[in-house]
């Protein structure tokens, strides 16, 4: 199966991003002269997904008018308006309801940058055939880890060290249509889908150890930056 057509969020204020968001939504914040969004559509131009249905609600005639239709990034757009207050649940129902046909098609939140390999995920997903396949990854602490002895003597200290043991969820998705009975009126689908599907077992992870860092903010717009700087130099 030929996997074209992916569904990106886009809509968020960015309220942690301010200054940079006071008149753009999150996805359009530049990461090395690029809006976030560019870099998301490359990536997914890459593996040949160009069929886009990308959800917009905040500032959203700032990113309707850069990207338009598409064509100019070689790519076709059509645009799903849902409300900021709706959350990730409204976005995706009404952006699947309107314009997704297809009985599979990837789902992802328009401010994750990454270098995932999307034929490997869509490979699993065909081989297991869950109702939504998740990305997880090892959580990258934000703090320094601190070990003790018994005493209260520090014995170790790691700076932001890597957590093999705990994953978590990249807000990179790929979903059967059916996910659509599942999808809340509002609210997230983190807090109200995921837990209903992981109890009832439809819910699959694919475990990813590659570049991923999720824009909210300005620290991890450095590091995007950073880290993008590396893999394009």
């Amino acid at each position: 199966m030929i996997i074209r057509k992916a569904v990106v969020l886009a809509g968020g204020a960015g309220l942690r991003m301010r200054p940079l968001t006071n008149d753009r939504p999150k996805a359009m914040i530049g990461v090395l002269g690029k809006p976030v969004l560019q870099w998301v559509i490359e990536w997914l131009r890459k593996y040949g997904i160009t069929r886009l249905v990308i959800g917009v609600a905040y500032k959203k005639e700032a990113l309707m008018d850069y990207f338009g239709d598409g064509s100019k990034f070689g790519v076709e757009i059509k645009y799903s308006v849902h409300s900021v207050e709706g959350g990730t649940g409204e976005g995706f129902r009404l952006a699947i309801s309107r314009f997704v046909n297809e009985d599979v098609f990837l789902a992802m939140n328009g401010d994750e940058l990454t270098n995932l390999n999307i034929h490997s995920l869509i490979d699993f997903h065909l081989l297991h055939r869950p109702l939504a396949t998740m990305v997880v990854t090892p959580l990258r602490s934000p703090y320094g880890i601190i070990s003790i002895d018994d005493d209260g003597n520090i014995t170790g200290f790691q700076e932001k060290p890597v957590i093999s043991q705990l994953l978590v969820n990249m807000g990179v998705y790929i979903f059967d249509r059916k996910i659509i009975n599942y999808l809340p009126e509002r609210g997230t689908v983190e807090e109200k889908m995921f837990p209903l599907l992981a109890e009832k077992r439809l819910l699959k992870a694919f475990r990813f150890n590659g570049f991923w860092v999720t824009i909210n903010t300005i620290k991890d717009l450095q590091l995007a930056e950073s880290e993008l700087a590396k893999l394009t130099s």
